[in-house]
């Protein structure tokens, strides 16, 4: 039983993303190759890449399928952010691997957020961040617009930190 708050699940995957929510895509260059892409892939759908940018992790799954519950952590103290989430899709392609996870009824924010890689053609390996929000608590509701340009800064943050998952080998 899904405890989802929002019902455009899967809108991430397949598009278009709903009207009525904040859109975020976010596009790097985290490596080049086929052993990138799947060191990339590894770090992405094992939690390593949100480990690394420096969230605490919980996860009812040592990687990400659909209907694992996951709560990540930003911040620090009394000033610590838990968002819990459920993985709504995963992909494990050979040239494509990722998954998107929704909020649940504990979460500040109520939308979808995906995170993929990608072997291109020409061997480039892309990270992208796709994502819908609204506010769902008082607190995100009273961030108004400083929510999105920290949702902006948290993506590149993620695209850092796959990077050197990926350098690291």
């Amino acid at each position: 039983m899904t405890t989802l708050t929002y019902p455009e699940v899967g809108a991430t995957r397949h598009g278009p993303l709903p009207d009525g929510y904040h859109h975020l895509r976010h596009r790097a260059a985290v490596g080049r190759g086929r052993a990138d892409f799947a060191a990339a892939a590894a770090a992405v759908t094992e939690w390593r890449m949100h480990r690394a940018s420096g969230a605490r992790v919980r996860a009812s799954a040592a990687r990400a399928d659909p209907q694992v519950t996951v709560a990540v952590s930003l911040g620090v103290g009394p000033l610590r952010f838990t968002a819990h989430c459920e993985v709504v899709w995963a992909e494990y392609g050979e040239t494509r691997a990722g998954f998107a996870y929704g909020t649940t009824a504990r979460h500040p924010e109520r939308g979808e957020e995906c995170f993929v890689v990608e072997l291109a053609e020409d061997g480039t390996v892309w990270f992208t961040v796709i994502a819908f929000s609204r506010p769902a608590s008082w607190y995100a509701r009273l961030g108004g617009p400083l929510v999105p340009v920290l949702q902006r800064l948290y993506a590149r943050r993620l695209g850092d930190s796959l990077r050197g998952c990926v350098s690291a080998g």
